[in-house]
């Protein structure tokens, strides 16, 4: 199974609750509806492991993909789109990592 790893930061410090009400109730139900997508989950990131220190990403979203070709496909749509357009206004440079699962 392949996963796409979104690591990101907000553009707007200030647009936290404003992003985390449009995941909730545009971005993970629109993306969760796709055929290719098994799971989607966001994370909202709090600290380095054993230290007080911020990590360098304040957000990450994992979509466990079932078919990489069917989600090319499918974020082709308009509807898909317009969502990844309302996430590129929220996001400053996100990293879009894939990964395949091996254990």
């Amino acid at each position: 199974m392949s996963a796409l790893v979104v690591l990101f930061n907000l553009k707007d410090a200030e647009a936290k609750e404003k992003y985390e009400a449009w995941a909730k109730t545009t971005d993970v139900p629109t993306v969760k509806q796709l055929s290719s997508v098994n799971d989607f989950r966001v994370y909202r990131l709090n600290a380095i492991m054993g230290t007080e220190e911020k990590p360098p990403y304040q957000y990450c979203e994992v979509i466990d993909i079932n078919d990489m070709a069917k989600l090319g496909e499918e974020v082709a749509t308009e509807t898909m789109k317009r969502v990844a357009q309302e996430f590129q206004e929220f996001a400053d440079s996100p990293m879009f990592i894939v990964s395949e699962q091996f254990a």
